[in-house]
């Protein structure tokens, strides 16, 4: 008998509901339902359309029964964003979008309270304004009304769990990137009690694979479905995307690849010493107490937002269309820095990559084939600068470089990477967090002994490509040292 369970799985521009079908040996997806997630600007704030999302899990729930139904649910997203719960169990509002601007100038205010050192040796996580600490540290400063009526924070998958269940837990890997827990992966009150943020609002931290609860008796006679099992997956969509690396090797580097390019590998401990925090890399949870030892890459975003400048511009271009365009134009012209602030912002990344060129004395893009060109190689140089680090600070020697997720599909920017890191480069499955999300699930119910007999589904499961690197070394080494001078994170 086949177990069948059902992934939701939320990027930050779509979301998908996906059957995982487990035949013992390998496992089969079935994607049953696929919407947008579209940020909604109102009056000058970027929210998540929340209550549309949670209706297309409804649905996606009522067509997972229609096909055959399901044991049980499991919900990953990306990270850092919360809802607010009062007393009475209602949303205060809809959760804030990481990139609004509420939290412009908060990294400054926060580090006269707290020196920026001193926070990176609390919590071990990466310094960046949209973190989960800065949003709330916003709001000390800004909405301490808003504070005063909330009797509970979920993250985003949390959030939703609670909407099925009504049970308000908080899942450990997700929780992990928000900048509130300590070395020992608790919550940091003491950090939270000198800015002032109520430590109250917290609910219990669960690890990954724990059931959550069950789908109430209001959801299930809403939606003519039986009951089923909610499960905390690894909640924070990379840590379900390293679940399914592909790789049976204790020691191993990942790229989870979309929206942002998370490079990292999986460490027993975390490592916070001076030269991490000179980094600024940062260590998440991972599934059965592993730390996730990475550092965030703008990735895709600089792609997709090209795009859809275009597009509004009235030039229908698609993703292939603009790696051709890179393909017929001279290498190495150009860089940039991917995580430079100007990027952060949606619009005008066109204009924003040529004036990064102009003001830092390089060749200015004209043609668009230019402007993808640049991305595409800056993005490349950034891996080997992540992954040199990555090398040094652990340690270890790492000979392949594992590529999950969406940016599989972007064979050119594959090939890019192993030429700059000089290593080969394994590229799958394209569903990773999915895979990861359902094989929690599976592992939850019994039904996988462990992590390693999961990854060993995985590969039985799904093919992956290999890409090898350029033996031009002199011209790749060349362009890096150039590259490197154009660091600005």
């Amino acid at each position: 008998m086949k177990q069948r369970v059902l992934a939701f799985d939320f990027g930050a521009s779509s979301g998908r509901a996906i059957i995982g079908e487990f035949d013992g040996t390998k496992i089969e997806l079935n994607e049953v339902h696929r919407f947008s997630n579209d940020p909604v600007l109102v009056n000058g704030t970027m929210y998540w359309d929340i209550l549309r999302l949670f209706h297309e899990i409804k649905q996606g729930i009522i067509k997972a029964n229609l096909a055959g139904g399901f044991e049980s649910i499991g919900i990953d997203t990306w990270g850092v964003d919360f809802g607010l719960i009062d007393s009475e169990g209602r949303l205060l509002e809809n959760p804030v979008h990481y990139r609004d601007g509420r939290t412009d100038g908060m990294v400054e205010e926060l580090a006269k309270i707290i020196p920026l050192d001193e926070l990176y040796g609390m919590t071990g996580i990466q310094i960046m304004q949209i973190n989960t600490l800065f949003q709330l540290f916003s709001l000390v400063k800004n909405r301490k009304d808003l504070l005063d009526r909330t009797d509970r924070m979920l993250f985003i998958p949390d959030l939703f769990n609670y909407f099925l269940t009504g049970v308000k837990t908080t899942e450990y890997t997700i929780a992990s990137t928000a900048q509130l827990l300590d070395a020992n992966r608790q919550w940091c009150k003491e950090l939270l009690q000198k800015l002032t943020i109520p430590t109250e609002m917290l609910t219990e931290i669960v690890k990954p694979g724990t059931q959550v609860g069950m789908l109430s008796d209001a959801i299930c006679a809403e939606l003519g479905v039986p009951t089923a099992k909610v499960i905390a997956c690894a909640s924070h969509d990379t840590a379900s995307a390293v679940v399914s690396v592909p790789s049976l090797e204790k020691d191993f580097i990942f790229i989870s690849c979309g929206t942002w390019s998370l490079m990292g590998t999986e460490l027993d401990a975390p490592i916070m010493d001076k030269k991490s925090q000179e980094f600024n890399i940062t260590n998440e949870g991972g599934y059965n107490d592993t730390i996730r030892y990475l550092k965030n890459i703008m990735g895709l975003w600089l792609i997709q937002e090209t795009r859809r400048q275009l597009i509004r511009q009235g030039q229908e271009m698609s993703y292939a269309q603009l790696e051709q365009e890179a393909l017929k134009v001279k290498p190495f012209q150009s860089f940039v820095d991917p995580d430079a602030p100007v990027f952060l912002k949606p619009g005008h990344i066109i204009e924003n990559v040529k004036e990064f060129c102009r003001t830092t004395g390089q060749h200015v893009p004209e043609s668009i084939g230019e402007v993808m060109r640049c991305i595409y190689e800056s993005l490349a140089m950034k891996y080997r600068f992540v992954f040199e680090f990555l090398r040094d600070s652990s340690g270890k020697e790492y000979h392949q470089i594992n590529v999950v997720g969406g940016g599989t599909k972007d064979g050119f920017l594959c090939q890019l990477c192993a030429n700059s890191c000089n290593v080969k480069v394994v590229a799958g499955p394209i569903e990773a967090t999915a895979m990861g999300n359902i094989a929690v699930q599976l592992m939850s119910l019994g039904y996988i002994k462990n992590l390693k007999d999961a990854r060993q589904v995985i590969i039985n499961s799904f093919p992956v490509k290999e890409f090898l690197p350029s033996e031009d070394r002199a011209a790749w080494d060349e362009a890096y040292e150039v590259f490197k001078k154009y660091l600005v994170q």
